[in-house]
């Protein structure tokens, strides 16, 4: 798996924190979202995929390997 974040897209609502905080943080600045993992491990996969469907921006993106 392979996570992309289009920065440029986000509009900094924190819900890729919530559900996936071990791949996402937030900017203290802007809190424009920050990918901490672009490769998280399997056992993460479901909370990647959920904060990639929560993101109002559509700023995630998944991509299976």
């Amino acid at each position: 798996m392979r996570v992309v974040l289009d920065q440029e897209k986000c509009v900094a609502s924190g819900q890729c924190v919530v559900a996936a905080e071990d791949v996402f943080d937030q900017r203290d600045e802007d809190g424009i979202a920050v990918l901490l993992d672009a490769q998280p491990p399997a056992a993460l996969a479901g909370d990647v995929r959920q904060a990639a469907a929560v993101c109002p921006a559509l700023a995630i993106t998944v991509q299976d390997d």
